[in-house]
């Protein structure tokens, strides 16, 4: 494995234990050797789920399968290999998920479609089902409540780090926390990324107002980062609630006292979003793009990400090139409505450009600093509207060309 990114976080940080969850990780031989790569999490009965799963076109074996139990809204199990992706497998791959979700489901007496599977690594190979079914009853006893560093160990594939994020809020004067997890480093596009997460919590929230809460912050944060441009076969993101917290009936995503749950979720996934960009591979900047006063919040999310995914743009952030004229290209590449006399665009806080042209005499000495640095920090004004969105993406260590 290459070494850690430069970007990567000091640590892994200390995830409290959350009422209803235990996880393990394991050895099971899927692919790798000498390291874990099989997590188990098991909920407790009763929990709830809710998901976002990956638009392309091609899916993978256990995105399908998740796609079919995410109805049922409940969870018991959930249950992920590294090293085979099981995508493009055919009905191999499906026997695979089928296999893995029978033995699962008998091991915590629920349905096997209570159990959700993801898997990650190259495509075209199923994974052993022998190996992750004769593993899963050694993984059991295993189970434990703190073990969220070695189970987000396991997923990893050419991840150089490990991700993880937590947090807590109040829902009617009860605390609840939010802990969550993921893994990505590369194919990484809206639409989320190569990219599984899991995310848990004790509150005891329906599906019917987990799922749009869910939605919308996938929007602000997996789904406003970029790192290649590319959208995987697997991306699956899952929020798991255990129903353990004690507090009022929520029944409605609309619900005021949700406000604060609401601002922990986002703050994880968007947290999560940002560690999956600096281990994007090769990266070696982090570069946070902040688009004002475009047409809508969607518009402005979509010139972010144009920019942040223009490969002439990540090569001049690469070599240090406060090349504005780039930006401007990629804001006009990406087709939403705008106004040159209105564009302003300033890199590191200096204004660089003021309605449709440079700022006489700017000094460059700052930018410079700037961009010689590891974060770097773009905003663009498009003097049209009051739509916003922060979009997140890395450079790599050499040019795009």
């Amino acid at each position: 494995m290459a070494g850690v990114s430069p970007l990567a976080p000091a640590r892994f940080p200390e995830l409290p234990p959350i009422a209803g969850v235990r996880l393990a990780a394991y050895a099971a031989g899927v692919r790798y050797h000498g390291r874990t790569d099989l997590m188990l999490a098991e909920l407790a009965p009763g929990s709830t789920v809710a998901g976002v799963l990956t638009r392309s076109t091609m899916p993978g074996q256990p995105v399908i399968w998740c796609r079919e139990c995410l109805p049922g809204g409940k969870v018991r199990a959930i249950v992920v290999n590294s090293g085979n992706a099981n995508v493009f497998t055919g009905r191999a791959g499906r026997q695979v998920v089928e296999s893995t979700a029978a033995t699962a489901a008998g091991l915590f007496g629920c349905a096997p479609g209570e159990v959700f599977i993801s898997s990650t690594g190259v495509i075209g190979e199923p994974p052993p089902a022998d190996r992750i079914s004769a593993a899963l009853p050694k993984v059991v006893p295993l189970l434990a409540a703190e073990a969220w560093e070695p189970a987000a160990r396991a997923i990893m594939t050419t991840d150089t780090f490990p991700k993880g994020a937590t947090a807590t809020a109040q829902i009617d004067g009860a605390t609840v926390r939010l802990n969550g997890f993921c893994k990505g480093s590369g194919m990484i596009a809206p639409n989320m990324a190569t990219m599984l997460a899991y995310l848990f919590t004790d509150a005891s929230l329906p599906v019917s107002v987990m799922q749009p809460l869910l939605a919308a912050s996938a929007e602000t944060s997996f789904n406003s980062m970029t790192v290649d441009g590319d959208t995987s076969t697997s991306d699956t993101l899952l929020l798991c609630a255990t129903q353990q917290a004690r507090h009022a009936a929520i029944v409605s995503a609309d619900d005021p006292r949700l406000a604060d749950f609401r601002r922990a979720l986002d703050e994880v996934c968007v947290d999560l979003a940002k560690q999956l960009a600096r281990d994007g591979e090769g990266a070696e900047k982090f570069v946070t793009i902040e688009v004002s006063g475009a047409e809508s919040d969607r518009a402005a999310r979509h010139i972010g990400l144009t920019i942040g995914n223009s490969p002439l743009v990540k090569t001049a952030i690469t070599a240090g090139d406060a090349n504005w004229g780039r930006i401007v290209m990629a804001v006009g590449k990406a087709g939403e409505k705008a106004d040159r006399d209105r564009l302003s665009i300033a890199v590191g806080g200096v204004q660089i450009a003021v309605e449709g042209g440079p700022v006489p005499g700017y000094d460059e000495g700052p930018v410079a600093e700037h961009m010689a640095g590891r974060e770097i920090r773009i905003a663009v004004d498009l003097g049209i509207g009051s739509g916003r969105a922060t979009s997140t993406a890395p450079t790599a260590a050499e040019p795009a060309f």
